[in-house]
């Protein structure tokens, strides 16, 4: 797999749209998507698979589980877990260290392709030679060593999170599903509660918050790229550098935008410039409204217009027109 960790080295200004973000081409697109669904967290995957049952759960449906260190399976789901770790995870797990994201991503993480939507995702690292192994934080006796902190994936487990995206309409739909494991005891306890009341319990709202947006790029590149992508191409390396770079290094993408072209070209808010220098969630929500303009063409961002006028003249240059 071709390392996309370093797409922005050469990049010396904000990405051009890859097409045109025009009414047209945005309609033309929701045209060509399918009814999609996305499984966004499938889960703590063990030995034998993630047998999921396939029943969508709304918020106020209840499911009984719990997990303690009484349980008989203490720790069993924290080795060869599949963990992506999200922009948010990032953020809360590199603070907890002390340390920043990028050198987060270095000592836990490695760079996986998230096939369903062609683009570059984290994972956390397994310790074994094998990556069967447990967690880099679980401890035998105290479990996990990161729980307040720990990923949104270990968060909704046993739930896993998937979005629907129906043919034509703008926005997705949330649902839960329910993952059973054969070494998970957690299903034979007696605790009864809700989905809303489990993700309040595990404080899953904050992250699904500042993920939003990730989520979205990659529900929506997962659907185009059933159809060979944005009019038929697949999402340029670079941009997919980029996508990567935001979803792990927020100083990279902080530096890209103070650094860059970016807020000569880009209507930002005087207030808002000032946020964006200290903090991480809101320059995340940019990064991610950006990238759905670069790939999408959305009008999550926009230009400065005399930058837009120069785009439209030197386009009409380019192609003859008067």
């Amino acid at each position: 797999m071709t390392d996309q960790t370093n797409g922005q080295d050469d990049f010396d200004g904000p990405a051009a749209p890859e097409h045109e973000p025009s009414a047209s081409v945005e309609q033309a697109g929701r045209r060509g998507e399918s009814e999609e669904r996305l499984d966004i967290f499938e889960g703590v995957r063990g030995q034998d698979g993630n047998p999921v049952l396939p029943v969508q759960l709304k918020q106020g449906d209840m499911f009984a589980f719990s997990c303690h260190k009484g349980i008989s399976c203490w720790n069993k789901c924290c080795y060869g877990a599949d963990v992506i770790v999200t922009p948010m995870d990032m953020l809360r797990l590199s603070r907890h260290f002390g340390i920043r994201p990028i050198e987060f991503l270095d000592r836990y993480c490695y760079q996986a392709q998230w096939e369903k939507a062609g683009l570059p995702v984290a994972k956390l690292r397994m310790t074994g030679e094998d990556g069967s192994g447990p967690c880099q934080f679980v401890d035998d006796e105290k479990g996990c060593t990161v729980y307040e902190n720990r990923p949104v994936t270990c968060r909704y487990y046993p739930l896993g999170l998937a979005a629907i995206k129906m043919k034509g309409q703008e926005g997705k739909e949330s649902f839960s599903f329910l993952v059973k494991e054969s070494h998970c005891k957690g299903h034979d306890e007696s605790k009864l509660q809700s989905v809303a009341q489990f993700g309040k319990e595990q404080g899953t709202d904050e992250y699904d918050q500042v993920n939003a947006g990730w989520i979205d790029i990659l529900m929506k590149a997962s659907s185009w790229a059933s159809i060979g992508g944005p009019q038929g191409r697949e999402i340029a390396p670079k941009t997919q550098g980029m996508f990567y770079m935001v979803s792990t290094d927020i100083d990279a993408f902080r530096r890209f935008v103070f650094e860059t072209r970016f807020l000569e070209t880009y209507e930002i808010e005087k207030e808002t410039v000032e946020v964006l220098k200290a903090n991480d969630a809101v320059l995340l929500t940019l990064g991610f409204d950006w990238l759905k303009n670069v790939i999408f063409g959305e009008p999550t961002i926009s230009m400065k217009e005399t930058v837009l006028k120069e785009a439209i003249a030197a386009s009409r240059e380019e192609f003859g027109a008067g």
